[in-house]
């Protein structure tokens, strides 16, 4: 038989540490016939030039730094394989990882599918088996923390994580990959939802092991574009009447956001990412025809996959959490009816 064609997407950007061990790590794959594609956006350590030496590694450098969603698209614009691999910089694959993860990805009816994302530190933990995904837009790393042995069973998942996932080339190209306007953060729920909205579904492969060596960060400029590109996703990729439903728990959300950025002293980056979406508004108008006219599902059917409780356990909860989660799930329970009538 002939063995899948893939082609890794790995992006390249200040010191990466562990670039080389992740690119060693795809080329390395068993069963699947490799090429990796790394994007350079400005990679200062000594790592990029060892992988340019490497069998089967294309090392591109685009004129700026196209962030991790702009960087995906120039990787894949490269591509010959039938799959597209996009692999984080810090995530070392298994050698039968990719092979694993195609697999699942080319069955019918599924849209993409991810890897086990595990902790490199210790490797029994869970990094994310998926990432659970709110009403209001809010995502986070699914499982971080808790046993692999906990999430050994292979599931369909809400949203996937955009450190090891695949899917097909073809695909990707008819959904256009994810918007370069993103440039990082979330642009991995928005094409979630995308598939969903195609009634694709999402699975994650729990014996396809990838080691992540993951660190949290809350820089000003991670917070600025994660709060920007939740409410770009909600604007352009949920149906009008599902904005309409949920009109008052998202202005609640909204003032509980400026809130805590208030607290949290990123006030500035919240307001920032308010002009961005005013002055750029033309584009979510753009985004969101495009994006309305390409679904096939409704609102109601891909509300079953969302939760009402905000829980991430990779950060602090700000106070009130219990408050929001309650008066949340009190309205959601309202909604979804609603969301279901046609």
């Amino acid at each position: 038989m002939t063995r899948p064609q893939v082609s890794a997407v790995m992006l390249a950007y200040g010191a990466e540490p562990y670039l080389v061990d992740a690119a060693r790590a795809v080329l390395d794959s068993t069963d699947v016939e490799i090429e990796l594609i790394v994007v350079d956006n400005g990679c200062t350590g000594d790592g990029i030039d060892i992988v340019k030496g490497f069998p089967g590694v294309r090392v591109i450098r685009p004129e700026e730094n196209t962030g991790y969603s702009g960087g995906c698209r120039v990787g894949a614009a490269e591509a010959t394989g039938e799959w597209l691999a996009f692999v984080n910089s810090d995530a070392v694959v298994a050698p039968d990882a990719l092979a694993k993860v195609v697999a699942v990805a080319g069955e019918p009816g599924v849209g993409a599918a991810m890897a086990s994302i595990r902790l490199a530190d210790d490797p029994e933990l869970i990094n994310t088996s998926g990432n659970p995904l709110h009403f209001t837009g809010l995502s986070w790393a699914g499982g971080n923390g808790e046993p692999a042995s906990a999430h050994a069973a292979r599931t369909t998942v809400p949203s996937l994580s955009g450190c090891c996932f695949v899917i097909n080339r073809a695909l990707w190209r008819e959904l256009d990959g994810f918007a370069a306007e993103y440039f990082a953060y979330h642009e991995d729920t928005e094409l979630s939802l995308r598939l969903w909205q195609r009634n694709l579904r999402l699975e994650y492969v729990p014996d396809a092991v990838v080691l992540h060596h993951y660190e949290f960060s809350r820089n000003a400029l991670k917070l600025y574009l994660v709060e920007r590109n939740r409410l770009v996703t909600l604007l352009t990729a949920y149906e009008t009447r599902t904005l309409v439903v949920l009109a008052p728990v998202l202005l609640l959300t909204e003032v509980a956001m400026l809130a805590a950025s208030l607290a949290g002293g990123w006030s500035k980056q919240k307001f920032k990412g308010w002009g961005w979406l005013w002055t750029n508004r033309a584009w979510l108008r753009a985004r969101r025809r495009q994006l309305q006219a390409e679904r096939t599902v409704p609102d109601g059917i891909i509300a079953e996959l969302m939760t009402a409780k905000v829980a991430p356990s990779n950060v602090d909860s700000p106070p009130g959490m219990g408050v929001f989660n309650a008066v949340a799930a009190g309205y959601w329970a309202l909604a979804r009816p609603l969301l279901r009538k046609r």
